[in-house]
């Protein structure tokens, strides 16, 4: 029998070989480096308030040996210290908030919180595997660009956005289970781009508007058409009651987003409102209907110096649809609470934004 002649591999042996080679930062292997600031647990506190705090002022009255980050994307406040000093620190936020007339919103404490703080990385180490995620997480983010560009339509926004992801999953990424790091980053990319439109809109809203999009594209695919509301409401295990429910809620986020050039520039594009037949023009004169829509409007529009990955730079969805209709629309709270999909604690922090920006807009208006 003649010998087995060699097939050439499409891969040499040498390339293989250097596939597998560890990734180097800053001249440490990444192994290596994350052994110098291993992920240790500690007790955290999370909670929001109703009037954003003094951060630095915070800062400095913290106990010793505790540490606060504060997310501008969501509101939320983390407060880390150590094993056993979740009740403690609950109690201390708590006394030192109401001290200053302000109150906390879900505060929530855990024990065990494995967490790292990427400073305590070498610095050469972290700036190379920053550098080096950075182009790899913004190809990872192509597929999901169209979610993207409705929340951070600058790419230099998004470029620090990124790097924010990168130093947050740095932060929560747990060496011990044996997955590398890029793999843990890409799926942590991908839960939070669907948190962009959770915090600008809602979380209920905003997955709502998610599970509608997937079935639908999901149906398309296998059907070749876009389903009926009975096809759609079978696909998705839902009553045809609970879909339109559902798809009235989609339906205001989708005119809300208008929001996002309410500026009153020459070049705005048309601004879309719910249903307003509830809302008559007797209710008050026209004249002065205009005016509080208008002023209401401007209050809830982007600061346009602040980023798109912060509150301020985001369209106030839900403190406008809050103020809109139950002022014009005669609805309650309750009532767009089931609408909306929120509850009415969270429209109450959104329509308590609005009311410290319409009260100035007023004043200029009453100017």
């Amino acid at each position: 029998m003649p010998d087995r002649i060699p097939v050439p591999s499409s891969t040499s042996a040498d390339d293989r070989a250097r596939a597998r080679q560890p990734l180097v930062f800053g001249g440490i292997p990444e192994a290596d480096g994350w052994a110098l600031a291993p992920i240790t647990p500690r007790d955290r506190v999370h909670f929001r308030v109703d009037h954003e705090l003094p951060l630095d002022e915070f800062r400095q009255a913290l106990p010793d040996g505790v540490t606060v980050t504060y997310d501008q994307g969501d509101g939320l406040y983390r407060v880390d210290g150590a094993c056993g000093s979740a009740a403690v620190l609950a109690d201390w936020v708590k006394a030192w908030c109401a001290g200053r007339g302000t109150t906390t919103i879900g505060l929530r404490a855990e024990t065990g919180v494995r967490r790292r703080a990427p400073r305590d990385l070498p610095p050469a180490f972290l700036d190379d595997l920053c550098r080096h995620y950075g182009p790899v997480s913004l190809k990872r983010l192509q597929r999901n660009m169209s979610t993207i560009r409705l929340h951070l339509p600058d790419p230099d926004d998004l470029g620090q956005q990124v790097f924010e992801w990168i130093l947050k999953a740095v932060a929560q990424y747990d060496e011990t289970k044996s997955v590398p790091f890029g793999a843990f980053l890409a799926t942590q990319l991908s839960k939070w781009v669907h948190d962009l439109g959770r915090n600008a809109h809602g979380r209920t809203a905003a997955d709502t508007e998610h599970k509608q999009q997937k079935a639908i594209a999901a149906f398309m695919a296998e059907h070749q058409r876009r389903p009926s509301e009975k096809e759609l409401a079978a696909y998705m295990g839902q009553s045809v009651a609970t879909l339109r429910r559902n798809s009235q809620t989609v339906a205001t986020l989708n005119g809300l987003r208008n929001l996002q050039s309410l500026d009153g520039a020459p070049e705005a594009t048309e601004i879309l409102l719910p249903d307003s037949s509830e809302a008559p023009d007797e209710i008050m004169g026209e004249a002065e209907q205009t005016l509080l829509s208008h002023a209401l409007t401007a209050a809830c529009a982007p600061d346009p110096e602040a980023r798109r990955d912060q509150r301020a730079g985001q369209p106030n969805v839900l403190g406008w649809a809050t103020w809109y209709l139950t002022t014009w629309g005669g609805r309650t709270k309750t009532q767009l609470s089931t609408d909306l999909g929120t509850s009415v604690r969270n429209m109450n922090v959104y329509a308590d934004r609005v009311e410290k920006a319409l009260k100035d807009r007023l004043a200029e208006l009453a100017d």
